[in-house]
């Protein structure tokens, strides 16, 4: 792609408006927390601190409506109290510029590394270090900065406290994630009636595995409802697909396959059901139609084989998740898996040494978060010396724009500072119009200003350019309230946020951490995965007596990161003004069919998983073994821009039928091999093809 055509597409993803619900309870919560700051700040301390105060209790709002699992009360006293230390350290280095200027690049940098904990962390801790140099012109001694600083941390600590008294929805994200994951296997069992082989999106089911770790806390206050039904849904997947597919279910045609579409629909309405009810902690209102259906006898009549097994299995488990959904049921575990009670989160205090490990782990050559770290804290220390050199006063807005802008990728830092500048601009013009013409004393500017906030809790997530119109005219209002002059404030603010933007801009075009040239590494790692998978799967037909559903499940979990990890990858590239390296868009979404081709026929193999009495598979043993080696030396290939050669996996199968002397191979196990090779071969073909092109 051309920068030209890169920065048109970036341009108009940054200034793209969602429709989406909002939740205005919370907004309004986000905003008399706010108000009561402001406030309180006024009336003891008057308008300077109070505008202190309200960047303090406002950072602690935004906090809690990032995307976190973590209980929001600790995001906005850990957002509170880290800006209200930031406040403090600046400005007393402030007057020294070369000692502020040390800090700001110290700080900024480790901002940026946060985001090796995650989005969240880096966010906040961005957001954090760009308010603090607003806030660090405020004070006028070192008392003054202490009374900012508290004042800053009292907002962090209301908002807290509003969150626990006055809870909207709680427990919703949780309920959402695990809502989402059940419609997205009832939608996936529906597909299957229409579409045997149908993809299956893994992503909800990974969210709501994120979701379901709780903290020791957590865990005592967790509803029934939300505990067990992630890995009964889990469980369902492997079966659904093993019930439609032809290759290893019930012909394509015929009165089984008929009986299938009928299973299929009344577990996609099963599913529904238990879905809403998670939702909206309702009870569970069951299709009596398909109820009968799953009930049928019919079902032990007209299906046999595998097919009946998978599902009596299918009943089974729609019981379990019906049960869950109703608050009966307790049981989060597969059939061999000993009873763990939640998925552990850490402590807040316990984190510390977590995020300290995945920072050392990106301090390395190549790292996208070090490369981020880097350019951010460049840009931040390049914007506060221009600012500080131009003509202008509030020469902050400069770097406070850049820092708020940048992220690790290319695409959410251009688009980010297209959406800022507009929304700069028209909050800016509007709030600064609003002053001209209504010259609001200070109580009147501080409710302006919350209203300006309320708004940008109301409207964050339609889209950022609609948000930063709310935040200019936010910060318009509490400088005004603070004494400063509107007639400043339209020229500087446009053009020092322009400056800042384009800083950000040139400082990834320089220094750049592009994903197209890690596709091939990507798509390696998900080759290696499923390979591991699949051979794990395997080796459980060659021993099934000491058969441990636990490594499957970490092989599978695995393999769905790394699948994950590379279809974002390919939607980043897919924006980059960078020409594909060996690899093109054609090929590299055949390449992806192919592989999750692989997979699948891996998972169906997993829903019909030998019970620990059964007869040992010998052969299987030898093909899991060649499935490893094969695609370990073919993520090689990948990585060496060569064809991957699935040798030993073909001589596999080939030794099974030479074999004289030995029972026939398990026809189940020798089918689910051949579709495996068969998706091995199709990926090669996609290589080979962008090979040829190349």
């Amino acid at each position: 792609m051309s920068w030209l055509r890169a920065l048109k597409e970036t341009a108009r993803s940054g200034l793209e408006i969602e429709r989406l619900r909002l939740e205005p309870l919370i907004a309004v919560r986000g905003a008399a927390g706010l108000a009561l700051v402001v406030g309180v700040s006024l009336a003891l301390f008057g308008p300077v601190i109070a505008a202190g105060s309200a960047f303090g209790a406002f950072q602690a709002a935004i906090a809690t409506f990032q995307r976190s699992w973590r209980p929001r009360p600790v995001l906005a006293l850990v957002s509170g109290a880290s800006l209200a230390v930031s406040t403090f350290v600046g400005y007393v280095t402030v007057s020294h510029t070369l000692l502020f200027l040390a800090l700001l690049i110290l700080w900024t940098f480790a901002a940026g590394m946060t985001w090796a904990a995650g989005p969240t962390g880096g966010i906040i801790a961005g957001s954090n270090v760009s308010i603090m140099l607003v806030t660090i012109t405020l004070p006028t001694s070192v008392l003054d900065a202490a009374a900012h600083a508290g004042m800053m941390a009292f907002g962090g600590f209301v908002q807290a406290a509003l969150i626990v008294l006055f809870p909207v929805r709680r427990w919703g994200a949780q309920r959402d994630a695990l809502a989402d994951a059940l419609a997205g296997v009832a939608d996936y069992a529906r597909r299957l009636r229409n579409d045997p082989v149908a993809p299956f999106d893994p992503v909800p089911l990974m969210t709501a595995r994120n979701a379901a770790a709780v903290t020791p806390r957590q865990a005592r206050r967790r509803p029934a409802d939300l505990h067990g039904a992630r890995g009964v849904a889990e469980r369902l997947r492997p079966v659904l697909a093993s019930l439609a597919d032809p290759a290893l279910g019930v012909p394509a045609e015929g009165p089984e396959r008929y009986w299938v579409w009928e299973i299929l629909g009344a577990a996609g309405s099963l599913l529904d059901s238990a879905a809403r009810a998670v939702r909206h902690g309702d009870p569970v209102q069951l299709d009596e139609t398909a109820l009968s259906v799953l009930k049928s006898p019919d079902t032990e009549v007209i299906l046999t084989g595998p097919p009946r097994r998978a599902a009596d299995r299918l009943v089974s488990l729609l019981a379990d998740v019906i049960e869950i959904a109703e608050g009966t049921g307790t049981d989060d575990r597969t059939p061999g898996e000993p009873l763990v009670p939640h998925r552990r989160r850490p402590t807040l205090l316990r984190l510390v040494p977590v995020v300290y490990r995945s920072m050392r782990r990106e301090m390395r050559r190549g790292s996208t978060i070090l490369r981020h770290a880097v350019r951010v804290s460049a840009v931040a220390a390049a914007g506060y010396l221009l600012g500080a050199v131009l003509p202008f006063g509030h020469g902050y807005w400069a770097p406070m724009t850049a820092v708020m802008v940048m992220r690790p990728e290319f695409t959410q830092t251009y688009s980010r500072s297209v959406a800022r500048f507009m929304g700069t601009v028209v909050g800016v013009a509007v709030a600064t119009g609003i002053v001209q013409a209504a010259h609001p004393n200070a109580e009147l500017s501080a409710l302006l200003a919350v209203v300006s906030a309320g708004l940008m809790y109301l409207l964050m997530r339609t889209g950022y350019a609609v948000g930063q119109v709310c935040v200019s005219a936010y910060v318009v209002f509490l400088l005004w309230m603070a004494g400063d002059d509107w007639s400043q404030t339209v020229p500087e603010r446009v053009v020092l946020t322009l400056i800042g933007g384009i800083l950000a801009m040139v400082a990834y075009a320089v220094y750049p951490a592009w994903e197209t040239p890690r596709l091939r590494d990507r798509l390696a790692a998900w080759v290696v995965t499923d390979g591991r998978y699949a051979a794990t799967v395997l080796d459980r037909y060659a021993d099934p007596a000491s058969r441990s559903l636990e490594d499957v499940r970490t092989a599978l979990l695995t393999t769905r990161e790394a699948r994950v990890a590379w279809q974002e990858a390919l939607e980043k590239a897919r924006h980059e003004p960078v020409r594909h390296r060996g690899i093109s868009r054609t090929s590299a979404a055949d390449a992806q069919d192919a592989l999750a081709q692989f997979g699948r026929v891996a998972m169906l193999m997993e829903a019909h998983l030998p019970a620990a009495s059964a007869t040992p598979v010998p052969e299987a043993a030898a093909l899991a073994d060649a499935l490893r080696r094969a695609t370990e030396e073919g993520a090689k290939a990948v990585r060496e821009r060569r064809i991957p050669d699935w040798g030993p996996v073909r001589e596999a199968l080939e030794h099974e039928d030479a074999a004289p002397g030995q029972p026939p191979p398990d026809p189940f196990v020798r089918n689910g091999a051949t579709l495996l090779l068969r998706a091995l071969e199709d990926f090669s073909q996609a290589l080979e093809i962008s090979s040829g092109r190349a």
